[in-house]
């Protein structure tokens, strides 16, 4: 029987770059200093600046700081938010390495009544700034992640992609993610949004 879940979905990653662009960014845990450049990332990926969103984008914004700021104080043994980051850019300057993208994982637990309660590493609010698209951050991230959750001691990786999104399920399938479940709700069912599709990793361990 397939675990339980239900978790918020992913935004639109960039996808896999050449196989000189998978190293190509430093990968680290995310800091206070990163706050304002996660934020505007995050807020340009999930959210749209057309019309009238373009007024209450600040907002937006900020309360995608606040949570952030948030999770990182209270952050836990199994949390972790990773960040990209570019090296060409400031090469000639003093300025530091610029912040591309980012990925957040932690452990998730599913209660039902169908099923016992299940804990799986899961990543969400995979984002890519626009301007470093199709470079090979996104994939990039993954593998960090694939590795994070091995050290947590966890076989597999979790992840949920709305069905319509097709550049992201793409991304996510080239790097071996599978079918696990469709989660069809009650939005989807009366309001007629697409499904969210749950994803796995097989990860491949040492042994």
């Amino acid at each position: 029987m397939n675990p339980c879940f239900s978790s918020p979905t992913h935004g639109q990653p960039g996808r896999s770059g050449t196989a000189a662009d998978q190293t190509r960014f430093i990968i680290r845990a995310a800091q206070s200093p990163d706050l304002i450049s996660l934020a505007e990332i995050l807020t340009d990926s999930f959210h749209s600046r057309a019309g009238l969103m373009g007024c209450v984008y600040p907002f937006l914004r900020m309360g995608i700081y606040e949570d952030i700021r948030h999770r990182l104080r209270t952050a836990g043994r199994h949390y972790v938010c990773l960040v990209a980051l570019d090296p060409a850019v400031g090469e000639s300057t003093d300025a530091p390495p610029h912040i591309v993208g980012t990925v957040e994982m932690t452990l998730r637990s599913s209660y039902s009544w169908q099923c016992k309660s299940f804990q799986y590493p899961y990543l969400s609010n995979l984002a890519v700034q626009r301007s470093a698209r199709r470079q090979g951050v996104a994939r990039q991230l993954l593998t960090a992640c694939e590795g994070k959750a091995l050290e947590w001691g966890f076989p597999d990786l979790y992840l949920h992609v709305l069905e319509n999104n097709n550049q992201a399920r793409r991304l996510y399938f080239k790097a071996g993610y599978r079918l696990q479940q469709v989660d069809a709700g009650l939005n989807s069912w009366l309001l007629g949004q697409p499904r969210r599709i749950l994803l796995r990793k097989r990860l491949e361990t040492s042994d």
